[in-house]
């Protein structure tokens, strides 16, 4: 069949499209590898959820805070600025964080490197092949509860064990991966420790510390660059699950973060060598609504191909989530309930991106 036959068809049929995307494991970067000049039909976004649309202004004058790590000389000052981007903003940027710069390099490579394998190696690792099912190759988001997809492809790889990473993950990129998630944890243990401090958590011992970084998830995010880019979304507008989460992104830019007042959206730029973190709704409930966790979004590119690889920090999902009893300790009120985090995740992935909805899923009402 030739390809602007197969194209033509694909674009007015869903179901074709779904196997050539979903099912044959070509995802969107196989869309755009065939030369598609109009968006399909079924990435067209509600105008709503359109950045072009004025519900969905950006507000070039803010910007999320960007921290110096290395500034041993004031400790204090760089764990109040921390804290206080937590509770304001929920996202910050650092810069001197202590994960070695060739190890970002080496993990943006090895994503490039895993999107570049033939569809037929790439669809071993789909829901319905992997051998694991801590490994996950796919498109857009939930496309089963999506009213228009995702223009997104990824590689979900979920931290059990080095024996089992080793074992299980893709080799292009199993190792590069295995270092970013091991030279992150410094800073992540840093962070941890400054934030608990604030909510009077004067100490994480190793209970603690797995309830808080108890499991990790990785994920090597591919954007290609895609037509009628302003009629669709890279990610849709969701606040992340986790305790914590850092991002690496490269220089193509298009991560936004919602205002303090909901009224637009901030874009984040890309700083070199920087992280981003962002705090998730497993640490807004645990810190009883003082840290934030914050809706974002990434736009779709008309021409070029972006690429990030956040590392999700999460409780067990054995754990059971809600206020620490040292934030309650001086009479605050409880505005979440204990929930098992594994049953908040669920809820999380079983609909679509929503914004700020899976939270109401733990509120007291």
């Amino acid at each position: 069949m030739a390809p602007t036959t197969t194209m033509s068809m694909m674009m007015d049929s869903p179901s074709d499209l779904q196997e050539f995307v979903m099912i044959q494991g070509n995802g969107v970067k196989g869309l755009y590898e065939m030369g598609l000049k109009t968006l399909p039909k079924q990435y067209i976004q509600p105008l709503e959820e359109r950045m072009s649309m004025t519900n969905n202004k950006v507000v070039p004058q803010e910007s999320i805070p960007i921290i110096d790590m290395s500034n041993n000389n004031n400790c204090e000052e760089v764990e109040d600025a921390i804290c206080d981007a937590a509770e304001k903003w929920g996202f910050f940027q650092v810069i001197n964080h202590g994960v070695p710069i060739q190890v970002l390099e080496n993990v943006k490579d090895a994503t490039y490197r895993f999107y570049e394998l033939p569809a037929e190696e790439k669809v071993k690792y789909t829901k319905e092949n992997s051998e694991s099912k801590h490994v996950r190759y796919g498109s857009s988001f939930n496309p089963d509860a999506e009213k228009a997809l995702e223009w997104k492809d990824y590689l979900s790889l979920f931290y059990v064990s080095d024996d089992e990473a080793i074992a299980t993950w893709p080799h292009p990129c199993r190792d590069e991966a295995l270092e970013y998630m091991k030279k992150s944890e410094a800073l992540i243990k840093r962070l941890l420790n400054i934030l608990m401090k604030r909510l009077n958590v004067s100490e994480i011992d190793e209970t603690k510390e797995a309830f808080l970084m108890g499991s990790r998830r990785i994920n090597l995010n591919y954007y290609p660059v895609c037509p009628n880019h302003d009629l669709t979304v890279a990610i849709g507008r969701h606040s992340d699950v986790s305790t914590l989460t850092v991002l690496l992104q490269d220089q193509t830019g298009g991560l936004f973060v919602r205002t303090e007042d909901r009224r637009g959206w901030i874009h984040v730029p890309p700083i070199p060598e920087a992280l981003v973190i962002n705090i998730g709704d497993a640490l807004q409930i645990m810190s009883n609504g003082r840290y934030k966790s914050i809706e974002h979004r990434v736009t779709a590119n008309g021409s070029k191909t972006r690429v990030s690889v956040p590392i999700f920090v999460n409780p067990r999902p054995s754990d059971v989530i809600g206020p620490f009893l040292e934030v309650l300790a001086s009479g605050e009120k409880a505005k979440y309930k204990d929930v098992l985090y594994s049953d908040y995740v669920k809820h999380f992935f079983r609909k679509a991106h929503d914004g700020k909805m899976t939270i109401e899923y733990a509120k007291i009402s």
